[in-house]
């Protein structure tokens, strides 16, 4: 069997609509091979390339079905990340808009990552990967991590006792899980001030 015949195989077991690296189509035949496979596949519109190196099977929009929808920028940005072994966090300013220390929603979707600054765009959605220090990816996508990122982009000063308690209640922690979590987070680097509140809210909390 053909490298061409062994990756359209493989390809009608592959869900539609969901990203996928040429890298897992290199047991089938060598590289050259692959690429002009798929480079011929992306033409005849049975694939098609979403970033460097990705692809993805379009999938028909279920009420029109003339209309084929590929996978969404975020969907690429993580497929990116999982592949390349990256963490991919929400930007913190995004946290604290959900955590309720912002009131303003981000412009754009941002990703935080130890792996390069990237964009990824997919019709008109757009996605930004920007490349952090370590320390704000602590805890990845844990309810302390969330917290810690929010935290990182809002000034202390600028966030009531009540408004933190409100965060914090928003990760829906139990009281020992809250106070694991606020242990954490005085044992890290913050922004000036914040050690001061957590320390505060700890007290409230043991009150």
């Amino acid at each position: 069997m053909s490298t061409s015949e062994k990756i359209t195989r493989r390809l009608r077991h592959m869900r539609r609509g969901v990203p996928f690296s040429i890298s897992q189509f290199h047991e089938l035949g060598s590289s050259a091979s692959v690429q002009k496979t798929l480079s011929r596949l992306a033409q005849e519109g049975v694939v098609e390339r979403v970033a460097k190196g990705m692809y993805v099977r379009p999938k028909p929009l279920a009420s029109m079905p003339s209309i084929k929808i590929t996978a969404s920028a975020e969907q690429v940005a993580k497929k990116w990340a999982q592949e390349h072994g990256y963490t991919l966090v929400r930007q913190g300013v995004e946290s604290a808009y959900r955590l309720g220390l912002q009131t303003q929603a981000p412009v754009k979707t941002v990703f935080w990552s130890n792996g390069a600054s990237r964009t990824f765009s997919i019709g008109n959605e757009v996605v930004e990967v920007r490349h952090v220090a370590e320390s704000k990816l602590r805890w990845k996508s844990r309810p302390e991590g969330e917290l810690l990122r929010s935290l990182t982009v809002t000034p202390a000063n600028s966030v009531k006792l009540s408004g933190l308690k409100k965060a914090i209640s928003r990760l829906k922690l139990s009281e020992s899980e809250s106070r694991t979590a606020i242990r954490k987070l005085k044992s890290t680097h913050l922004p000036e001030g914040w050690h001061a509140k957590l320390e505060q809210f700890e007290k409230e909390m043991m009150a």
